[in-house]
């Protein structure tokens, strides 16, 4: 037998080699080329290039802007992250770590959508029976739910436009494979093309999808970053695996807030939503304890408050270690360098250790002040007054710029029970928030001094 051509395909960018090097050629990524066997049969006909009729030439004031009706999935955490519900003819891509959670998620889901529309799961990992086995485990009413246990997508596709069900589940898009490609389940050509037939497919029958994707050591999805440019919405799974909690995160979302997070509890009855997220956040000292600050975030449409904590201890090596938990590790050394210059605080002799409590990720640069404070609380020994809350950019020349929904973030502070706030002057509400003493301020070194004010 011949000896089968193989080329190399970047996971990022889908750009081909004809053999492997450390950095693609085409994106510049690195270790992102792996060996792909080439097709060389004769192309077939797609029997799916038909699915979505011709349209014309329209001007864009012709188009009826018409309502998105949405599918409720049963949780409101899950709602909330997707934008209000699953939207019809929508595609949603869902990340995470083995084991963290997506397979119960989007089977409590199913087993509440059944009992009103059709719906359909697609396993690819696990047998049927498996399946039934974890909905029994759950306690989930599902008797009615269907179930197909398939990976080719030539057996999946006839029973989709049989049946036309409302909401598919695929678990998960690597195990599937196309007929039409010689490579392997779960390489890069397979999962790119059976991607795009089932958004395709999608479209045409006005079915929503959701697929399940693995994820690589690094934490992102596996497979070319093009399956992310081809979904509506990409949600990950944030959170330690070893905690009982669980984090969604929407990155993208064509049909809601980017950045919307969801915060489920794992229980032995599968994953429930947490009412109230920001109590996650916050330890419970029984005394005010230095190095903790708490910062009043904004994720997607709700403010969540969460204690930022550092520890700041004196260096035995040349070089002191700056580690972050939770927060951008390059905004780290930023801010302390912002410190020294225009608050007259030097750390270059100092470990510096700073982390988010919960498992949660920051991103926005409102949490600087915070951290701040954090850092020099436990630099001093002295704990910030109970009842502080604060948020606030910080700036590179030393001022305090303001934060988006300042509103929000207050009321959020003061329903919670604080009754101090160190905010951005422009951030300052315009008419008193009951139970709560707000400070506008404009430097850093201002700042710090007014966090010890009572």
């Amino acid at each position: 037998m011949a000896k089968a051509r193989t080329h190399h395909v970047c996971s990022a960018c889908a750009g081909t080699a004809p053999k492997w090097s450390g950095q693609c050629p085409h994106c510049g990524e690195w270790n992102t080329l792996q060996e792909s066997v080439i097709d060389e049969r004769p192309a077939a006909r797609n029997r799916f290039a038909g699915l979505a009729p011709a349209s014309g030439v329209r001007e864009l004031g012709a188009v009826a802007a018409e309502t998105i009706e949405r599918l409720p999935t049963g949780s409101e955490e899950f709602d909330r992250v997707l934008g209000g519900g699953l939207v019809a003819g929508s595609v949603v891509l869902i990340g995470g770590d083995p084991g963290i959670g997506k397979s119960t998620l989007l089977l409590q889901a199913l087993a509440h959508l059944c009992a009103s529309h059709p719906v359909l799961y697609v396993s690819g990992e696990e047998s049927a029976s498996q399946v039934a086995m974890r909905a029994r485990r759950l306690g989930l009413a599902a008797e009615r739910m269907p179930l197909l246990a398939e990976i080719a997508l030539e057996r999946i596709v006839p029973v989709l436009e049989a049946d036309r069900p409302a909401v598919v589940v695929i678990d998960s898009i690597q195990t599937l494979y196309s007929e039409q490609l010689t490579a392997a389940p779960g390489s890069v050509s397979q999962v790119r093309e059976c991607a795009a037939q089932l958004t395709r497919l999608s479209k045409h029958l006005g079915c929503a999808i959701v697929m399940i994707g693995h994820v690589t050591k690094e934490g992102t999805l596996a497979g070319p970053r093009v399956l992310e440019h081809m979904v509506d919405s990409v949600l990950y799974f944030e959170g330690d695996t070893h905690s009982s909690y669980r984090l969604v995160r929407a990155f993208k979302n064509r049909f809601g807030a980017v950045n919307e997070l969801g915060v489920f509890a794992m229980t032995d009855r599968g994953l429930r939503g947490v009412s109230n997220p920001s109590a996650l956040f916050l330890s419970q000292h029984e005394q005010p304890v230095s190095g903790a600050c708490v910062l009043v975030t904004q994720e997607g449409t709700r403010p969540l408050l969460v204690e930022i904590q550092a520890l700041v201890d004196t260096a035995h090596v040349p070089n002191p270690r700056r580690l972050s938990v939770g927060l951008e590790h390059n905004r780290l050394a930023l801010l302390l360098a912002v410190l020294h210059r225009h608050a007259g605080i030097a750390l270059y002799d100092q470990d510096v250790f700073v982390n988010a409590v919960g498992g949660v990720r920051i991103g926005e640069p409102a949490a600087d002040l915070a951290v701040m404070l954090a850092v020099s609380s436990s630099l001093k020994g002295r704990p910030l007054p109970r009842g502080l809350a604060v948020f606030g950019e910080v700036g590179l020349t030393g001022e305090i710029r303001p934060a988006p929904r300042g509103q929000e973030r207050l009321r959020e502070a003061a329903k919670l029970g604080f009754s101090r706030a160190l905010v951005p002057r422009a951030n300052l509400p315009r008419k008193p928030i009951e139970g709560l003493s707000v400070v506008g301020l404009d430097r850093i070194d201002a700042a710090l001094q007014a966090a010890w004010e009572e």
